[in-house]
């Protein structure tokens, strides 16, 4: 992390007693302002009070922990269970770059709609309110267009993947290993 960003990055830390500190407001806050630290694009960072150790990937988990537990989850248990099978997996870094990209995309088409729309709301930017209404009136256009997606990252994830197998394939294809057996026909 380069000096310019640190400095420009709001520090919280972390006491022994799972207290926030704010050290810009000088006073305590809640996992709730943190939270809406994120909302607001605030950069920040929450440090070990005694350590200095980062913890601001721990909070954030905290947080989607919370809102995972209160309302409407993001992610099934099934998903959920998909996802922590990765970890340790040989295609962990893959998938974890993957799952970047894909939100970073959604990101992209969720900028893209709110910037086409500018002139529908007076030039304001849209709220979440404004995006409720949008997605009941453009619910099924926009799951389409998510689905017709997430179909073409499916298909570019099953060729990186036989991509990589082909490459492994001929880089051990010298050795002499004895060959797999034939998969047997369904």
């Amino acid at each position: 992390m380069t000096t310019t960003k640190k400095m420009s990055e709001r520090l919280i830390k972390k006491y022994p007693n799972r207290r926030l500190y704010d050290t810009q407001t000088s006073s305590y806050i809640t996992l709730t302002d943190v939270k809406q630290l994120v909302l607001d694009n605030e950069e920040f960072a929450v440090l070990d009070a005694k350590t200095d150790d980062d913890l601001t990937r721990s909070i954030l988990l905290q947080i989607i922990l919370e809102e995972e537990s209160n309302g409407t989850p993001m992610f099934s248990s099934a998903t959920l269970s998909q996802i922590i099978r990765y970890y340790g997996h040989a295609m962990q870094g893959m998938m974890g770059s993957y799952l970047e990209k894909n939100i970073q995309a959604f990101i992209d088409i969720q900028n893209k709609l709110a910037e086409n729309s500018k002139g529908f709301y007076e030039g304001k930017p849209f709220s979440p309110e404004m995006w409720t209404q949008f997605m009941n009136v453009q619910g099924p256009m926009m799951q389409g267009m998510m689905s017709n997606y997430i179909e073409q990252s499916k298909g570019l994830f099953i060729q990186m993947q036989e991509q990589m197998q082909n490459q492994t394939k001929n880089m051990f294809g010298t050795f002499p290993f004895a060959p797999p057996p034939d998969k047997p026909k369904k």
